[in-house]
């Protein structure tokens, strides 16, 4: 009686743990009520602008949140015809990846000074990265654009990429500090020993090792260059060197009865971005947390 007693209890509590296993596993249902909710108000504005594009101006007046019918292409196939929208794609991929190429470089470097080095004001150094994070460009555009007419860079995608790389390092160099610190002295020790210079043990050991953390900067630098609009509002003046952000306003303004058109060009205009995103978005999940952990 007792054995069969101890085996009824043994699989009453396997039931239980298994229970308990997978309602882990599920999670709770108010969890993903709230989780359905915000990916809906995400995604529905965007979801919103992209399927307007496929409408005509006068299925949207008569019915502003319904479905294409018929599929209208041409508000697309204008766009993508259009110099001007390849145009303006063009100067907002240069200043992206060239943002982004530049701030992550310098960043790798100040972040391998402070992260593996003991020097006097290391701390003040870091600290200053730090505060950059709460400085704001809406407080310097006003000296900034001065100080690019000064140099004579305005109406120049130049003017724009210099203060972008600028007010980036701030974020990189707080994300790669962690990753560069973690990777253990015994390494460098070692690779001293073989006959690595400095330089030698940067490029073999510690751009292969805080790989996650380069991607995942480069990516939010590429973003916030791509998506930049105040600054390229005041430094840029002439239309044919405007980035997309600054486009779709142009666009907007020019066809604005034509909310069709305003729709697509709109669309095509964060489609880049969203593809880059969506991409390399586990990888910026991934960085995030191994700059936390560090």
């Amino acid at each position: 009686m007792s054995q069969a007693a101890l085996t009824g209890r043994t699989a009453t509590s396997r039931r239980r743990s298994t229970k308990s296993s997978s309602g882990a596993s599920w999670g709770s249902p108010t969890t993903y009520l709230v989780a359905t909710v915000l990916i809906s108000v995400c995604i529905a504005p965007v979801l919103y602008i992209i399927i307007g594009g496929f409408r005509s101006n006068s299925q949207i007046t008569v019915n502003p949140s319904g479905w294409p019918d018929p599929w209208v292409l041409s508000n697309y196939t204008s766009v993508l015809a259009s110099g001007m929208f390849w145009q303006q794609f063009g100067n907002s991929m240069i200043s992206a990846l060239s943002t982004t190429a530049a701030a992550v470089a310098l960043a790798l470097m100040a972040s391998f000074v402070i992260a593996r080095y003991n020097f006097a004001g290391r701390n003040a150094m870091y600290a200053l990265f730090a505060a950059g994070l709460m400085f704001p460009m809406t407080v310097a555009i006003t000296p900034l654009y001065l100080l690019v007419k000064n140099l004579g860079l305005t109406n120049n995608l130049l003017g724009v990429i210099l203060p972008q790389i600028a007010f980036a390092l701030p974020t990189t160099v707080i994300i790669l500090v962690p990753f560069l610190a973690a990777i253990p002295k015994e390494l460098e020790e070692a690779a001293s020993i073989d006959g690595a210079s400095r330089l030698g043990f940067f490029f073999r050991m510690v751009l292969p090792l805080s790989l996650p953390g380069v991607i995942t900067t480069g990516i939010l630098v590429f973003i916030g260059a791509w998506n930049g609009y105040l600054l390229p509002l005041f430094i840029l003046n002439d239309s044919a060197n405007y980035t997309l952000p600054l486009g779709v306003q142009a666009f907007s303004s020019e066809h604005s009865v034509d909310t069709a058109a305003v729709l697509a060009f709109t669309s095509l205009s964060m489609i880049p971005a969203l593809v880059f995103f969506s991409i390399f978005e586990r990888r910026i999940v991934g960085g995030l947390t191994g700059a936390v952990k560090g």
